[in-house]
């Protein structure tokens, strides 16, 4: 069964130019474009639709906002759109239950690959816009700092396993990487959850670079 998607963004010529990428791979069916959230989050409540590419500046509505809605109301997975001039809405977006965010001038491998992932139920962090977030925020990763949050309720393998979410390495990778089963991994991420208030992997990134929940 294909990947049912919604693309929503205000500006037509990226709308098109998604819409043709993603008709391009087999593995997606484009049901809907529109240009704003709240035609996002209409359309995801009256149809079923697997993943939402949300931009972040629109009218009426915006992706922050469209994001936890469909969060609230559907089963639709959002996955923000953005630039590096919408740093000021990803923590918002990851807060509100986005699946990640991609930046708009990927190739389309990289965009096929994020919203699959997306749907597979992984979230997507993506190196290029996290450290641009990190900037931002002012905040130095662990490697330069030593100690930017908290690390006494962790284990040395739970912190190893953060570390290597934090640099965007799936479940598999960090299984190859520290020589345990993808099953302990998924171990380890739920029991780091449960001693924090965050709700997903990308929260688990962004509090290990900076130290703050969000």
């Amino acid at each position: 069964m294909k990947i049912r998607v919604l693309i929503a963004d205000d500006n037509s010529f990226i709308r098109e130019g998604m819409r043709i990428i993603l008709h391009s791979f087999e593995e997606f069916e484009v049901v809907a474009t529109v240009g704003d959230g709240a035609e996002a989050v209409e359309f995801c409540k009256a149809n079923e639709v697997d993943v939402a590419l949300l931009d972040v500046r629109m009218p009426h509505m915006n992706g922050v906002e469209a994001t936890r809605r469909l969060t609230e109301e559907t089963k639709t997975r959002p996955l923000i759109l953005t630039t590096f001039d919408d740093d000021e809405y990803i923590l918002d977006a990851i807060r509100f239950g986005a699946r990640g965010y991609l930046l708009k001038n990927n190739d389309p491998e990289r965009i096929r690959d994020a919203i699959k992932s997306v749907h597979n139920g992984h979230n997507v962090l993506q190196d290029v816009a996290l450290d641009k977030l990190k900037s931002s925020m002012g905040a130095p990763a662990p490697a330069d700092s030593g100690t930017p949050f908290d690390r006494s309720p962790f284990t040395e393998r739970e912190l190893d396993v953060m570390a290597l979410i934090a640099k965007g390495y799936s479940n598999k990778e960090i299984s190859k990487e520290l020589f345990i089963s993808e099953g302990t991994i998924a171990n380890y991420i739920t029991s780091i959850l449960s001693k924090t208030t965050l709700e997903h992997r990308t929260q688990i990134a962004i509090y290990y670079l900076t130290g703050k929940i969000r």
